[in-house]
């Protein structure tokens, strides 16, 4: 099978190599990114977010080995392919038990390197469900590296290695969609399906047999046998989204399900047994449904073995600016570069509080994608309502002491700090070119 457009990162010491996979692969039509070591990928890994990375094992400073472990440390579900001139029986499984997806010999067989890749695809890349999307639709990978993300995503990748029910909580907008995801594509199971259901979007009367599907004649419409959500993830994981919004009658439907995982259709009589792990999420607060009478007990207790609560993004600051760069890129116009965003209008989104969460930062920037003509997104660009928060919050500080030049100081300690230093990726962010940037570390005195 042939693979889809990918974003591809080649790890090698031999630019020679480096180049004529950079040019095959693009003619294939994927993005590819280079870099001539491992401490490169590593730093790449944090602002290009690769699908996919072919690596070289022996390299100087940090050889493949070392450095597909870090890959798979930060993100385990980025595909990881080996390249070695001394191919042996010894490294393929070494590189295999740590995570590697495959391997490939030099001298570089081109059809070689394309099959494996498509392989790669072929396994990674569920097909979506024919109807409605029942499939977690995602608003992207995971990004940001503030600390508290950084503790959500350390407990999502420990869990996703046993089978536990997972309880997520969280204000809506928070992204539990894709942790959801992030769960079931690092855990065993994530060559199998993964079916998402939003229990508030369903009718009450419908979801029973979206659940657990119906046998024909089973009620007006049933004209035909059907499978239920549970049956079509076999062998994968069930996201339960607003969970807190089912009925008490299918709570107990469900609770019994928890306990055998045994599926029995509507209209129906035989039992059939399903292998699946259950996500749960929810907004509300569960313990104080369960106080109120709304949420049975015992069913909070089976979901809740693991509970990870998202942080919302006003108390994600830091990682709002590589949200917007993460957001210019997936919602470009096809075929044209990702519009920028003014050091301006990235402090304006980093001082408003969010409170429809990374949904609503979304939004907002695809809009502002939309409506501006040029290549840069200034102030004006945003919704008023940013706009009007921001700027109240902004003349409370200059009126408390802080020239112009000190917030410009500030959000520049601000946003190298939050890129660990790394001037090239700071200067993306603030919309300023890497020597600008120079520029200013060197005006201020800044000692970074």
């Amino acid at each position: 099978m042939e693979a889809g457009p990918l974003k591809i990162l080649i790890v090698d010491d031999q630019s020679s190599v480096r180049e004529l996979l950079r040019a095959v692969l693009t003619e294939d039509g994927h993005a590819v990114e280079t870099t001539d070591s491992g401490e490169g990928a590593v730093e790449l890994l944090k602002t290009s977010y690769p699908d996919l990375v072919i690596t070289d094992i022996r390299m100087p400073g940090m050889d493949g080995i070392e450095t597909l472990q870090r890959i798979k440390s930060a993100s385990p579900s980025t595909g990881v392919i080996m390249m070695t001139a001394y191919a042996s029986v010894e490294t393929a499984v070494s590189a295999m038990k740590l995570g590697a997806f495959d391997y490939i010999t030099k001298p570089i067989d081109i059809d070689e390197v394309r099959r494996v890749i498509g392989k790669w695809s072929e396994g990674s890349r569920e097909p979506d469900e024919p109807a409605g999307g029942e499939d977690v639709a995602a608003t992207g990978d995971v990004v940001g590296a503030s600390d508290s993300l950084r503790d959500v995503l350390a407990l999502a990748h420990r869990v996703a290695e046993s089978d536990a029910s997972v309880l997520l909580l969280g204000e809506s907008g928070t992204g539990k969609d894709v942790i959801a995801r992030e769960i079931h594509r690092s855990s065993n199971r994530a060559r199998k399906p993964l079916v998402a259901v939003n229990c508030s979007a369903i009718p009450e009367g419908l979801l029973e047999s979206e659940l657990f599907g119906h046998e024909k004649g089973a009620f007006t419409g049933a004209v035909r046998q059907k499978r239920g959500k549970f049956e079509t993830a076999d062998g994968g994981t069930v996201f339960l989204d607003e969970i807190g919004d089912m009925s008490e009658a299918l709570q107990a439907k469900l609770l019994r399900f928890l306990q055998d995982h045994i599926v029995q259709r509507v209209g129906g009589s035989a039992d059939v047994k399903v292998d699946v792990r259950v996500i749960a999420a929810t907004n509300k607060d569960l313990e104080a449904e369960v106080a109120a009478g709304n949420f049975r007990e015992d069913l909070y207790f089976r979901l809740n073995v693991v509970t990870i609560t998202l942080p919302p993004l006003r108390e994600r600051e830091g990682d709002v600016p590589l949200l917007i760069d993460h957001f210019l890129r997936v919602h470009a116009p096809s075929g044209q570069k990702p519009k920028k965003m003014s050091p301006s209008a990235v402090r304006m989104a980093m001082n408003y509080d969010w409170p429809g969460n990374v949904r609503e930062l979304e939004n907002a920037v695809q809009r502002a994608v939309v409506l501006t003509r040029g290549e840069t997104i200034f102030p004006e660009q945003l919704p008023a309502k940013v706009q009007a928060q921001t700027e109240g919050k902004e003349g409370a500080l200059l009126s408390g002491g802080k020239t112009m030049r000190e917030v410009e100081r500030d959000t520049i300690i601000k946003t190298l700090r939050q890129t660990d230093g790394n001037r090239t990726h700071a200067a993306k962010i603030l919309g300023i070119s890497r020597r600008t940037l120079q520029n200013k570390i060197k005006e201020f005195d800044l000692d970074l």
